[in-house]
């Protein structure tokens, strides 16, 4: 899958160089300045969110002098950072600018989230009624997961408030994929829910052909070369959707090998390719969930066998990793108390003076973003 069976690979790439191209694409390389969070959170595709403030790590690692406060002013004051489900059924962080797309490209994770639920009792109709229940009880501003069951269960009955109430989104969900609801700002530490045309109001729909080229040709800007597979588990997409998009820009990509393995990239990425060039020694520490941890369908580039499930654990939970040179060197985690941050890392090979250089700068950036005074840092 990802073209033609029968095309033949002229160029040849190892994976140091490759690793080179997508960090600098993940902005890991050479962080973008502050102003520029919104259109890192583009470039990548958008920022896992169901927790938080891992989220707000991902852009820590790769917007220059970041502040939290920015990432919640993008999301709740100027409203250029939405958040919804997204790709794989998960909460992101994506552009304002790009909701269209990802709405478009999107539509049957949502197809598949609502045969779920008819499966389990709640009809199609059912769920239709619970969705327009949504949308006039957010009629009056945001409100909190309950506050809103409570309100659709009122209307819609006790089954529509039971998949309101869902842990997984529910029929909530189904309201976001469909581009009417998304989520606002956190009262007291819980989630609320706001109308889409109430919260960005003039957002325009795009064709779904057009919205599922432009999002493949943005992955395939941030995580090329990639093939069809890994696209398909990256968007959580069926394979013959898939099929069928990477058929219509079979004239923009281009085959190649790498390591032994072929994939495709934007022929208008392929001298950026050529010419990329890795600085040795590149630390990052990136937290749960990021998004170069989750592009691909075979990790084996990222991460040694061995350690595989020290990174990629049960229940779809990743570990905070220490990135060197664009591979997993460790694991890491921090705990916050009064004024001094703890890190503790825990490293898959022997730490060199250039490394550990590269962990401790990575730590005080850490340290400034959290505003604490002092970090600490221990190695395993």
């Amino acid at each position: 899958m990802g073209g033609p069976d029968d095309v033949a690979c002229t160029a040849a790439f190892t994976w140091p160089r490759v690793h080179a191209f997508r960090t600098a694409r993940h902005h890991l390389l050479r962080p973008a300045p502050r102003g520029q969070l919104v259109r890192v959170a583009g470039a990548i595709c958008g920022i896992q969110a169901q927790v938080m403030s891992a989220a707000e790590l991902a852009l820590r690692a790769r917007v220059r002098g970041l502040r939290r406060q920015d990432v919640r002013d993008a999301l709740w004051r100027d409203r250029s950072l939405v958040k919804t489900w997204c790709m794989r059924g998960a909460v992101h962080l994506i552009p304002s600018s790009d909701l269209s797309m990802f709405l478009g490209a999107l539509r049957q994770p949502e197809a598949r989230a609502v045969s779920w639920i008819v499966r389990d009792g709640l009809s199609a109709k059912g769920i239709d009624e619970a969705v327009r229940a949504i949308e006039r009880a957010l009629g009056d501003g945001p409100l909190r997961r309950r506050e809103l069951a409570d309100r659709v269960g009122q209307e819609a009955g006790a089954a529509a408030r039971r998949w309101v109430s869902h842990s997984w989104g529910g029929v909530v969900k189904v309201a976001c994929a469909r581009g009417l609801v998304c989520f606002g700002p956190d009262e007291e530490n819980e989630v609320t829910f706001v109308r889409m045309e109430d919260w960005l109001p003039g957002v325009e729909g795009l064709p779904v052909s057009d919205a599922k080229v432009r999002l493949l040709r943005r992955y395939l800007k941030a995580y090329g070369p990639a093939a069809g597979p890994d696209y398909t588990l990256w968007t959580g997409l069926t394979a013959p959707g898939v099929r069928e998009t990477w058929g219509a820009i079979g004239s923009e990509i281009h085959l190649v090998d790498v390591g032994g393995r072929r994939a495709w990239i934007l022929r208008e990425d392929l001298a950026s390719l050529r010419h990329s060039r890795g600085s040795e020694h590149v630390v990052n520490l990136l937290p749960s969930f990021d998004a170069l941890l989750l592009g691909h369908k075979d990790k084996g580039h990222l991460v040694d066998a061995a350690h595989y499930k020290r990174v990629y654990r049960k229940a779809g939970w990743l570990s905070p990793v220490v990135l060197v040179d664009g591979r997993v060197f460790g694991v890491w985690s921090y705990h916050r108390r009064g004024e001094h941050l703890d890190i503790a890392l825990q490293s898959f090979q022997t730490v060199t003076r250039a490394v550990r250089e590269g962990i401790e700068a990575e730590a005080e950036d850490l340290r400034r973003f959290l505003e604490v005074r002092h970090v600490r840092i221990g190695m395993g």
